[in-house]
């Protein structure tokens, strides 16, 4: 990957719901009595006689309004109140409402980030129709999830919790709240009957922390586990966990309550087709992520709903001549945008796909791309009546709205393989859905290790030529990328930098695979009339000390180095404002000086004019490879005497699986060694500072 992605907790939308706005205090019903005390101490015979009378007219016309009409709530704002509140009016985010009123009983919930949830979530809940249960997903933050203690009502009922953890252990933006009620309330949940499926990373130290506590407290609430937690790894095959997990889970809730088995494995269309012929072009969506024409017609304020068309400022290269790779360095102009970042938040980039392999779709599946759809959803009760905005042409959907480069999982391959005319082609693919060892083995080969997206599938397998609105409904969502800030808004409050590797490689089928977003930005350059790019920006918690004077450690090789070019920028500009500035330290590495040394000339004038220690660590300019992690272990009286006698902080942004674990162990190593500490004593050591926010990572796997 080119970035650092994200794994610090944030309070803005990722690529997931933005946050409800929260009410400063209850709403009040404009019939409220408010009735002042006056400090009159008598009224005539007559004063009273008229109040009487107008005090009961006006109850009388109360009552009588609140007979014939319908209360109408105020739109919600989503607050989880940690007791159980009294029964109310059900609002339209009233999930036990829509259960009933839909004859349904299984509720499925997802917490996602990058989609994988609410995917996995939408699969259980399609396939409980299988199993007489029919079945609703939801998003909890547009829910009332105090109305779980309902959930027994609604007879051999069922909730689903398919929960991602995210950053350093934490619920994702939409399920966020909902945890927090979880935490903080203690409602009475008996009779709810619950499953729990997690999806984490092994690589991460909080790996499945989020689903693993919802399992334990809603036990402790008094609810039933119908089934076991499952946890899916996305660091080895969380598609495999999560489909090995599944297969279990309905056999143990048929026999929950009683239900004969599965019925026939029927492939259930979700979204109805519409074509339009005669549409104005008003009408149509061009690729805006949620409001109509908000590309042409922008307004503040800018995020995951409402990104900002930021003008390409800067686009340049920092590898040098002799690298047979690019990194980019790229300013987007936000002057008059309103937009504010901080050092140490993320930026969010929404990506176009690739043209040709859009074209290659359209060819196979033979369709017009110019035509013009609607996909509706045949559950009229669903919160998400279409699967990307609509209406649309199948182009702009494949190009804006779908992941077409993503390995597609095993419940898309399974429907597509109803469309192959040749037997053997159907029989391939069906294998690779099934749940049998060798099953796995083929899905893992042919998919996961030759790197085949759907295109590629569709030009291996001639026989399969599938509806592309059916193909439109299978497929994921395109996701936001995210990248680490490089610059300061102390002295770049009308730009934001980002610094990104272009992503290209061969696959074992002999095919070039692009990165959707790092190829697309690379062809974006200043240009005049501007060219654009959909950003928007998203809160973190990597964050420099408040005081200049604490010392700091940043290890950050290759493109590692994005938040610390920041980080310096900002403490280079306190000490030329005569403050205080503690020692800055970066040990950056990358392959060879005269190749990939990213802002070297940056880098050296910081050094020259005393803001900045360096350590640079070039892999491959020596028979042995030497990495950063080496050169951290040479310095351990440096990395003790700042983190340990100078109370300083140390960041750490890069690869997780290798580098930040390896310097995780050498500051175990140091602070047990120069701190005369035991392995468990410096254990608690490092956890403190990781909750003293002395100890941060931004890291990916």
């Amino acid at each position: 990957m080119s970035t650092c992605p994200v794994r610090i907790r944030h309070h803005t939308a990722g690529a997931s719901q933005p946050k409800a706005i929260r009410m400063a205090s209850p709403p009040v019903l404009e019939n409220e009595d408010r009735t002042e005390v006056l400090d009159e101490p008598l009224f005539s015979t007559l004063d009273i006689i008229l109040l009487s009378a107008l005090l009961l007219t006006a109850l009388w016309w109360l009552m009588r309004r609140n007979k014939h009409e319908e209360y109408t709530p105020i739109t919600k704002s989503y607050s989880i109140q940690p007791t159980l509140l009294p029964a109310v009016n059900p609002s339209e985010n009233s999930f036990i409402k829509k259960l009933k009123t839909s004859g349904r009983s299984l509720v499925v919930f997802y917490g996602s980030q990058t989609g994988t949830g609410e995917e996995f979530a939408s699969r259980l809940a399609k396939e409980g129709i299988r199993y007489r249960m029919k079945g609703m997903v939801a998003d909890p933050e547009e829910c009332e999830m105090e109305e779980l203690v309902h959930l027994k009502t609604i007879p051999n009922s069922l909730a689903v919790f398919c929960l991602a953890t995210y950053g350093e252990g934490d619920p994702t933006d939409n399920a966020m709240e909902f945890v927090d009620w979880l935490k903080s309330g203690n409602a009475d949940l008996n009779g709810l009957n619950y499953a729990v499926f997690g999806l984490g990373n092994k690589t991460y130290e909080h790996y499945n922390e989020v689903a693993i506590y919802v399992d334990h407290r809603l036990e402790q609430l008094g609810a039933t586990r119908v089934f076991e937690l499952g946890l899916g790894d996305d660091d080895a095959n969380i598609e495999d966990d999560f489909i090995t997990w599944k297969d279990k889970f309905w056999p143990v809730v048929c026999d929950f309550f009683g239900i004969e088995g599965a019925s026939e494995d029927v492939s259930i269309r979700q979204y109805k087709l519409t074509e339009h012929v005669d549409l104005p072009a008003d009408r149509i969506y061009t690729g805006e992520i949620a409001r109509l024409h908000s590309f042409t017609n922008q307004r503040a304020p800018f995020d995951a709903k409402n990104p900002y068309l930021a003008p390409v400022k800067v686009n340049r290269e920092l590898h040098g001549p002799t690298s047979s790779r690019s990194c980019m360095h790229i300013e987007f102009d936000i002057e008059g945008s309103k937009m504010r970042y901080e050092t140490g938040d993320h930026l969010a980039v929404y990506p176009v796909n690739n043209s040709e392999l859009v074209n290659k779709i359209g060819e196979k599946c033979g369709v017009d791309l110019d035509t013009v759809i609607t996909l509706t959803n045949t559950d009229e009760e669903s919160t998400k009546k279409h699967p990307f905005p609509c209406p649309t042409s199948y182009r702009t959907a494949l190009t804006h709205y779908l992941d077409i480069t993503s390995n597609p999982r095993t419940h898309i391959l399974k429907e597509l393989a109803e469309y192959c005319s040749d037997p053997n082609d159907k029989e391939k693919l069906k294998l690779m859905t099934s749940t049998t060892a060798e099953g796995k083995a083929a899905y893992q080969q042919w998919v996961v290790q030759e790197n085949r997206n759907i295109v590629h599938i569709l030009e291996d397998i001639p026989s399969l030529k599938p509806a592309l609105d059916h193909l439109c409904e299978l497929l994921p969502r395109l996701q936001c990328r995210y990248y680490s800030i490089s610059s300061s808004p102390k002295l770049h409050p009308t730009t934001i930098h980002i610094t990104a590797v272009v992503i290209e490689y061969k696959t074992p089928t002999g095919r070039i695979n692009k990165g959707v977003t790092t190829s697309w930005l690379k062809e974006k350059h200043p240009t005049d009339p501007p060219s654009y790019v959909p950003i928007f920006v998203r809160k973190s918690q990597f964050r420099l000390p408040t005081r200049t004077s604490i010392p700091i450690i940043m290890v950050g090789p290759g493109t590692g180095i994005a938040p610390f070019r920041a980080f310096i920028q900002e403490r280079d500009l306190a000490r030329k404002e005569g403050k205080e500035v503690g020692d800055t330290v970066l040990y950056f590495g990358c392959r060879r000086a005269n190749e990939d040394f990213l802002y070297k000339d940056e880098l050296e004038e910081y050094v020259k004019n005393g803001t900045l220690v360096l350590h640079t660590a070039f892999s491959r300019e020596q028979s042995q490879k030497v990495y950063v992690t080496h050169l951290l272990e040479n310095n351990k009286d440096e990395l003790w005497r700042i983190i340990g006698e100078q109370k300083g902080h140390i960041y750490v942004c890069g690869d997780a699986k290798n580098m930040a674990r390896d310097v995780h162990n050498i500051l175990l190593k140091v602070v047990m060694e120069k701190g005369k500490m035991s392995e468990l004593d410096a254990a608690d050591y490092i956890k403190k500072m990781d909750s003293q926010k002395r100890y941060s990572s931004d890291v990916w796997s």
